[in-house]
């Protein structure tokens, strides 16, 4: 058993990367990184973590089963924004701390969502495979400037995609649990109900986490409210749309198009979206530019000391934290 290890790092990409590694090991010399870049799960993410203080983690699952093996853990930081695969309730009761900063790949997700819209307005995809098989045809694309652009969710990335879709001067409704009035008023959002989004977006973009209210969230029913030219972009979660209906509607005409780079299984071998020439995908690359990956590991870094217990569940006997005012997420 490997005992007294300062901090361990389950991301692939973070023990891969030298700038990250030099920055985490100046401030902690005692690190174990996945350098044999396993897929760590259940008893070899409990291995691989036994016996540290503080843990960076990706996407790997935490919860009741890994912390009752890891009894060393303190804190918990977070590499990317997304916390689904963060059991909360579970760390607050053993008194373990998080390390998250939300937003910090909000750029690189944004920009990947409007390079998806406009190269399926203008039929890239299509045209790109024809042109490499001999042909050559002038398809008649639309462009993105005075379109009606719908985003469901608009937290960090939902807003920045508003930013990037300023001088194209759209039209964008938005549908959140939240109410942004005075970032909706200051950039001419209309809030709406989803429905309502639905029926009139020419562009529908999906900026959610996946929790049981999110699940499946655009159902066959909700998709079938949707333009017959309209497009679906999904760069946040997979689980959000029922695949298999969306599959049925691209191939029979019902929506123009979709770009997904996240799925409900990764990856999605055997998915029927995969043999649709009006799909576009890409394998969940949306946080991982060069900038985005540097800002991830440096929150994640910053994490393992500026941290809070992450709920109101607090164990008996331990005081509350004081959360700090940049720690607050928008």
């Amino acid at each position: 058993m490997r005992n007294g290890i300062s901090v361990a790092v389950t991301s692939r990409s973070f023990s891969g990367h030298p700038i990250l590694r030099s920055e985490l090991q100046a401030r902690y010399p005692d690190v174990r990184f996945n350098d044999e870049g396993a897929s760590l799960h259940g008893e070899a993410l409990i291995d691989f973590a036994r016996g540290c203080r503080k843990l960076i983690i990706a996407l790997e699952r935490v919860d009741d089963a890994l912390l009752d093996a890891l009894p060393e853990l303190e804190v918990v930081s977070k590499y990317g924004v997304g916390t689904d695969n963060l059991d909360t309730e579970a760390l607050a009761h053993r008194g373990i701390r998080l390390g998250w900063t939300g937003g910090v790949n909000r750029r690189s997700v944004s920009e990947l969502t409007l390079g998806m819209i406009i190269v399926l307005l203008r039929h890239v995809p299509t045209l790109n495979e024809e042109l490499r098989s001999g042909a050559w045809r002038n398809l008649r694309g639309r462009q993105l400037s005075g379109r009606t652009v719908g985003i469901v969710g608009c937290g960090h990335i939902g807003k920045d995609v508003v930013l990037l879709l300023g001088p194209f001067e759209c039209e964008v409704l938005a549908h959140d649990i939240l109410d942004f009035p005075e970032f909706y008023h200051r950039h001419g959002v209309e809030a709406v109900g989803l429905d309502e989004l639905l029926d009139r977006s020419d562009v529908v973009s999906l900026h959610l986490p996946l929790d049981d209210s999110t699940r499946n969230l655009l159902s066959r029913p909700r998709l079938s409210r949707m333009k017959r030219d309209a497009l679906l972009i999904n760069t946040a979660r997979g689980g959000l749309v029922d695949e298999g209906a969306l599959a049925d509607m691209l191939s029979e005409g019902a929506l123009a198009g979709a770009a997904f780079d996240v799925f409900a299984t990764e990856p999605p071998l055997n998915s029927p979206l995969l043999r649709l020439p009006n799909f576009l995908a890409t394998s969940h690359i949306g946080g991982s530019s060069e900038e985005a990956v540097l800002a991830m590991g440096r929150a994640a870094i910053r994490g393992l000391d500026v941290n809070r217990i992450p709920t109101d569940h607090y164990p008996p006997g331990r005081p509350r934290p004081v959360q700090m005012l940049s720690e607050r997420s928008a």
